[in-house]
């Protein structure tokens, strides 16, 4: 039966090159470095593979890990699979999501570190939940910073941060200078949350309260965390000696695709043997890696952090309002960037629809209710096990990854059935002008890993 992994596994030392380096933003006054516990900075950068996971985070995650593995048997049927379709299931925790896995290693180290609060912006509010339970399992202070029109939609998740004993903003917030400016109808709102977050953080200290900023999808240590969930899936495939040709995940930043995926990319390299197509679903609003240029770019909207090589549609972008809250982000992770630049990951777009349809019909198949965000997953899971996506074989099988549930994001599927829900597609001229002025990453910064 499987277990719980008791270590983390990197992706780096399989890639084959480094990643390209992060520079100075234009708005920093000199260099710019991230205030990270020092383990975490070994974590991004160091060519280690395997990572100890400390005793006090593998105890929390014994109370919810392994988590269950298992073939949508109803749900191939109700769509006429051709090919088994497996799914990995990250919702059944206190925060409701896969973001509890790198939430409660981040709280940790930081914790050893000496800092007392932790300050952070979510968008849908997964991350700001999986970080108020982190910080309340570890004995921190938690101040969240939430895109307004997603707690607007979402008013219960609010509710479980300050259940758990987080102080919670809406942003644009009165709290910060830059939420002062803010203007959720024209920018980037879950860059703006993070940028709100970042400011409030930069004090340092308040009341006598050491403080930092954290995050928690797109930073190659997050990835690190999440590799727990690919990990269980390729043992729990062996135990149903199950084989698949393709693993799908959603991408916002892209914790939760790589979590599922890298483990699959690292064991196939490790033993020479073909890679499964490793699949990236995002939201046709936030197209990045199908539609956005490999480019340097800001991580929020203050602009003062390092600027980082990603795939984008550019920080500028004003991405229109979805339910999917935890995909609208500018740009995806580093390392997801990088490989989705040497075509090691493949990517589609998904629209809102499209997504809560696929959600509708596994709640009626498979009886749980997925996010929202997760739909996009499905839904390219099942345009690829009906042989409806056209480029990919159903093949041998298929296995999708549910980030989490959608009990807290019943406002979407009742406009769903209200039939008033719309797709939120991309703007193509606005997208070329918000990547115009962006710096392209050369090909030669993907330097060949000494070995």
């Amino acid at each position: 039966m499987t277990k719980p992994p008791t270590r983390w596994r990197s992706v780096l030392p399989h890639l084959g090159y480094q990643l390209p380096p992060d520079i100075t933003p234009p708005a920093a006054n000199g260099p710019v470095t991230a205030h990270l516990p020092l383990e975490l900075v070994r974590q991004s950068i160091s060519g280690r593979e395997w990572w100890d996971i400390p005793d006090e985070v593998a105890d929390h995650y014994r109370k919810f890990r392994p988590t269950p593995l298992w073939r949508a048997r109803r749900l191939e049927q109700a769509v006429g699979a051709k090919a088994p379709l497996y799914v990995k299931y990250e919702g059944g925790n206190l925060s409701g999501s896969h973001k509890f896995n790198t939430a409660l290693a981040q709280a940790y180290y930081y914790k050893r570190a000496g800092v007392e609060e932790l300050v952070t912006g979510t968008g849908a509010g997964q991350w700001g939940t999986a970080m108020a339970a982190a910080c309340a399992a570890f004995g921190l202070k938690c101040t969240v910073f939430m895109v307004g029109r997603s707690l607007h939609d979402k008013p219960y998740r609010g509710t479980l941060m300050r259940l758990l004993g987080a102080e919670l903003h809406a942003s644009p917030s009165q709290a910060t200078e830059l939420g002062r400016r803010g203007d959720t109808g024209s920018t980037n709102a879950l860059a703006l949350a993070i940028g709100e977050a970042v400011e409030y953080a930069k004090e340092g200290e308040r009341d006598g309260v050491k403080r930092a900023f954290c995050i928690g999808s797109g930073e190659t240590y997050s990835i690190l965390h999440q590799s727990v969930i690919g990990l269980e899936a390729i043992d729990q495939l062996q135990e149903e000696r199950a084989e698949v040709d393709t693993v799908v995940g959603c991408v916002g930043a892209g914790s939760n695709f790589g979590g599922i995926a890298l483990p699959f990319f690292s064991r196939h390299t490790d033993e020479g043997t073909e890679v499964p197509t490793l699949l990236a679903a995002e939201s046709s609003a936030t197209p990045k890696l199908s539609r956005g240029v490999f480019a340097y770019d800001v991580t929020d909207a203050t602009g003062t952090g390092p600027m980082e090589a990603m795939y984008t549609i550019g920080s500028s972008y004003a991405i229109p309002p979805a339910h999917s809250a935890g995909l609208r982000f500018h740009g995806a992770a580093k390392v997801i960037s990088a490989m989705r630049h040497r075509d090691q990951v493949a990517a589609v777009a998904v629209g809102q629809r499209a997504a809560l349809e696929a959600n509708r019909q596994f709640a009626l198949t498979e009886m749980i209710l997925p996010a929202p965000e997760s739909g996009h997953a499905l839904a390219a899971a099942l345009d690829v096990v009906t042989g409806r996506d056209e480029q990919r074989a159903p093949g041998r099988g298929v296995l999708v990854v549910v980030s989490g549930h959608g009990l807290l994001d019943l406002a979407a599927y009742g406009q769903l059935l209200d039939g008033t829900i719309e797709d939120g597609g991309h703007d193509e001229e606005q997208l070329r002008r918000a990547t115009d002025g962006l710096r392209r990453v050369p090909d030669e910064l993907l330097q060949e890993r000494a070995r």
